[in-house]
């Protein structure tokens, strides 16, 4: 290998690290573990539906790459499922370098008809699963971290918890906001012992919970030209920030909100003087 290949795995590669990317099945878990496997890493995903975990960790383990991926059942919707998962983990590794926190989902209904259950579901996946997950692993972490070389915590949050935009999904919009701000608060919280704690706020992927305005290839066109780099985002774009972040390149980056959207968030039609 030369010497800037050599240079490269050192910052970016993920030989010998464990991690766990829940939702990892589907979206941007599923690019995630992708990315993660590529690098050297053994990656364990996780959501709901076991077997299309089972079957996507075949097919990414097909693509050749240096590490490993395996899939099994896990549920961050209630307490006992975040207990049943943690105890699962554990079954598996002492020791847990990354922990993506990427199951979510969402509810889309009018202002004048969004029912009072869409949060309490909501909030329960997006917000307390992911916090208490990260609880219930954070010895799992400990174990793996270093001065040098912590372990990581990524948290899935989006850009509409970062401009006041609901399109209809106001409790997913409200729980990554509340996200972002859990992550400021961990990375706080957990920094003594050498873990790192950030979110993306990613734009427009193509999901499964996009998938309705994003599965066909000319609706993703025309949901990227309201973009500002006039698409949405690609595999390669979270895969590569989440190499950065989870590999020793981001090892001094913790409570950060990196915007994955192609400048959404900074996007803006305010023109206080163009008429002065």
């Amino acid at each position: 290998m030369e010497t800037g290949e050599r240079y490269l795995e050192s910052l970016f590669g993920l030989s010998g690290k464990t991690a766990l990317v829940t939702g990892g099945a589907t979206g941007i878990g599923r690019m995630i573990a992708t990315g993660f496997a590529a690098a050297g890493a053994r990656v364990l995903i996780a959501s709901r539906k076991g077997e299309d975990c089972a079957r996507v960790a075949d097919e990414i383990n097909a693509l050749g790459g240096s590490g490993s991926v395996g899939g099994f059942t896990g549920d961050v919707g209630s307490e006992e499922g975040v207990a049943a998962l943690a105890a699962e983990v554990k079954t598996r590794t002492d020791r847990l370098h990354i922990l993506v926190n990427n199951a979510g989902v969402s509810w889309g209904a009018p202002y004048e008809s969004f029912p009072h259950a869409a949060w309490a579901k909501v909030m329960s996946v997006n917000v307390a699963g992911l916090f208490t997950l990260t609880r219930e692993l954070t010895p799992l972490l400990v174990s793996a971290a270093s001065g040098e070389d912590p372990a990581r915590v990524l948290n899935l949050g989006s850009v509409m918890g970062t401009q006041p935009v609901a399109e209809g999904a106001y409790s997913y919009a409200s729980s990554k906001a509340a996200v972002h701000h859990l992550t400021r608060i961990l990375a706080e919280e957990l920094a003594a012992q050498h873990i790192t704690v950030n979110a993306f706020a990613p734009g427009p992927f193509q999901s499964k919970m996009t998938a309705f305005a994003t599965a066909r290839d000319d609706q993703a066109e025309r949901v990227g030209r309201h973009v500002p780099l006039g698409r949405i985002g690609a595999p390669d774009d979270v895969a590569g920030a989440a190499l950065f972040l989870c590999g020793r390149a981001g090892a001094y980056v913790t409570g950060a909100i990196l915007p994955l959207d192609g400048g959404l968030s900074v996007k803006h039609d305010s023109r206080i003087f163009q008429d002065a």
